[in-house]
């Protein structure tokens, strides 16, 4: 992936929506970074590479490689420094969004996070590979995601929790994977793991478990896989009729539907660079 800058926006945002992504960013320009801006969202930023400083009303935090920054809606932000930086963001607004925050303890004494490089590959190759019609779903799947990697403000790597996602991440395609699966490799009762994973991510084992085998799917169709018994079956999910109600359940599109209208937005794309 080049160094260029890649803005992409919704085909169309709904101020009324739960949770509303505005734009998915990839920021290259030091003098666009430098210019001070007044948020009308919020902002999840993530540094890609390089190292600098960044002022959040006028308080200035510091950026390398694998920052996770959060900026709230109405704040002025400026790079006060920058070398060989790039970062990308996500805007996003709505009530859910106000939700997800406190949910996972990001406030104004709460904001930046380190060690995230494990995010960055999964950022560009969303980013890279979304369209107009699908980048408020794919940036939406990306902010979710990178909220699930953060609890009581601080990583989750090296605790129980970071055991389960681990293992979750490795072994989603296993249609047979569960809690009580994973409780037994790590030596827990199941009903005490489920509790624990629901208390400290906010969501329940099951619908972590669905998103990862969901985004999985999201990616095999972009890549032009258009068999639905085969991505049900590559994502982990025994059941292609099943795998489609919880697909057009969460997406807003049948599997089918989605597939038509990733390969249009596919087409457009190679006209316009005829």
């Amino acid at each position: 992936m080049n160094n260029k800058n890649i803005c992409k926006f919704p085909v169309s945002v709904f101020s009324g929506n739960p949770l509303s992504i505005s734009c998915f960013v990839k920021e290259t320009d030091i003098d666009i970074m430098s210019r001070p801006s007044k948020l009308t969202q919020n902002r999840m930023l993530l540094v890609i590479e390089g190292e600098g400083t960044l002022l959040v009303e006028n308080s200035p935090f510091k950026l390398k490689r694998g920052t996770l920054l959060f900026c709230f809606e109405e704040e002025s932000v400026s790079l006060k420094e920058g070398k060989n930086l790039t970062y990308m963001y996500i805007s996003f607004s709505g009530m859910r969004a106000n939700e997800l925050l406190r949910q996972f303890h990001v406030n104004y004494l709460s904001r930046i996070f380190e060690d995230f490089d494990g995010l960055i590959p999964l950022w560009q190759e969303s980013l890279f590979r979304a369209s107009d019609e699908t980048v408020e779903l794919v940036a939406e799947s990306i902010l979710l995601y990178s909220f699930s990697r953060l609890y009581d403000s601080a990583r989750m790597d090296n605790g129980l929790l970071g055991k389960i996602i681990e293992l979750t991440e490795q072994n989603f395609k296993d249609p047979d994977l569960s809690i009580a699966t994973i409780a037994e490799e790590l030596s827990y009762h199941p009903k005490y793991l489920s509790h624990f994973f629901k208390e400290k991510s906010g969501v329940s084992f099951s619908e972590f478990l669905r998103s990862a085998r969901l985004k999985y799917a999201i990616a095999l169709f972009d890549h032009g896989i258009d068999s639905i018994k085969n991505v049900a079956l590559l994502s982990g999910f025994s059941e292609p009729l099943y795998f489609s109600s919880v697909f057009k359940k969460s997406i807003g599109l049948s599997p089918k539907e989605y597939i038509k209208k990733a390969s249009k937005a596919h087409d457009s794309e190679e006209n316009e660079t005829e």
